[in-house]
C-alpha cells in the first residue's frame, strides 16, 4: 500500500499551489549534464522532475524528444544509468519528487518487480509508462504499491468514456494529455482543453497535471486554473539540444546550464 512518505503525496498534500513539472531525457547530451540540469531545474522552480529513460521506439514522443533519446542511446544510456542518476541526485541532497518516464518493454525486460524494487531503492517516487493502459497495468500497480511508489496514469481527450474509470484508478497524480498525437511544442492549444481538464478533475480524487504541447509561459498560465500541475518537456529538451555542444564541454557547460535554468524559470514563474 502506498504510504504518505512518497514525495508525490507530500508535494500535492497542499493543493493550494500549482506545481511545475519539467521533463528532460537522461543522458542528453551526457549523464553529467543531466545531473547538473536536474539541480538547475529545481533551483528554477521545478516541484517534480520527470526523467525520461531513452528508448529506441518511443511511440508517445515527437521528433524533439526522439532526437534526445537517440543522443542518449548513442552514449549507451540505460535504465541502470537512470537509476544511478536518481541515486546520485538523492545523495547530493535532492528532495524534489522524481518520476521516471519509460515504456513497458524495457520494464518487462528489466523485470517488473526488480524495476520497482530498484526505483524505491535508489529514491524515485513513481513512473510514467505511456504505452501501458490502465486495463493492463495490474502487475505494475501491484509491484509499485509493494514498494510505496506510484504508476502515473495518462488520460487523453480521446479517452472519452474511459475518463471516469481512469480517474478512479489513478495514483499519485493523473497525467492529462493536452494534445492528440505525440509530444512536442504547439503554437496553440485545443479550444476545448479547459473543458476536458475540468471533466478529468471531476473524475478523480488525485491531483491532475497537464502536459504534451505546452511550451510557453502564456500557455502555462492559461491552463493553470484547470489543473494542479503543468508539465513541459519538448520546449526544454529543445533548449538542451540548442546548447548540446556547450553542455558537453566542462568549461562551457555552466553557462549553458544557466541559460536553460533561466528559460525554465520563466515557465515556472507563470504559475505564481
Amino acid at each position: 500500500m502506498t504510504t504518505a512518505v512518497n514525495r508525490i503525496d507530500k508535494l500535492f498534500a497542499d493543493r493550494s499551489r500549482k506545481r511545475f513539472i519539467p521533463y528532460i531525457t537522461v543522458g542528453d547530451p551526457t549523464l553529467e549534464a543531466t545531473y547538473q540540469l536536474a539541480h538547475a531545474l529545481v533551483e528554477a522552480g521545478a516541484d517534480l522532475l520527470e526523467l525520461g529513460i531513452p528508448y529506441s521506439d518511443p511511440l508517445a514522443d515527437g521528433p524533439t524528444i526522439q532526437r534526445a533519446s537517440q543522443r542518449a542511446l548513442e552514449n549507451g544510456v540505460s535504465i541502470g544509468d537512470a537509476l544511478q542518476l536518481v541515486a546520485r541526485l538523492r545523495k547530493s541532497g535532492m528532495e524534489a519528487a522524481l518520476v521516471l518516464f519509460t515504456y513497458i518493454n524495457p520494464v518487462m525486460q528489466y523485470g517488473i518487480d526488480r524495476f520497482f524494487s530498484d526505483l524505491a531503492k535508489y529514491g524515485a517516487d513513481g513512473v510514467v509508462i505511456p504505452d501501458l493502459p490502465v486495463e493492463e497495468n495490474g502487475l505494475a500497480v501491484e509491484a509499485a504499491r509493494k514498494y510505496g511508489l506510484h504508476v502515473i496514469s495518462l488520460v487523453a481527450p480521446t479517452s472519452e468514456s474511459r475518463i471516469k474509470s481512469i480517474g478512479e484508478q489513478a495514483s499519485g497524480f493523473l497525467y492529462c494529455v493536452s494534445s492528440l498525437g505525440v509530444t512536442g511544442a504547439r503554437e496553440s492549444l485545443r479550444d476545448d482543453l479547459s473543458e476536458f481538464l475540468e471533466r478529468v478533475k471531476a473524475s478523480t480524487a488525485v491531483p491532475t497535471a497537464v502536459g504534451f504541447g505546452i511550451s510557453t509561459p502564456q500557455q502555462v498560465k492559461a491552463v493553470a486554473p484547470h489543473t494542479d500541475g503543468v508539465i513541459v518537456g519538448s520546449a526544454i529538451v529543445r533548449e538542451i539540444e540548442k546548447h548540446a555542444e556547450q553542455l558537453k564541454d566542462p568549461v562551457q557547460s555552466p553557462e549553458a546550464v544557466e541559460k536553460i535554468k533561466t528559460f525554465v524559470h520563466q515557465l515556472a514563474s507563470a504559475l505564481q
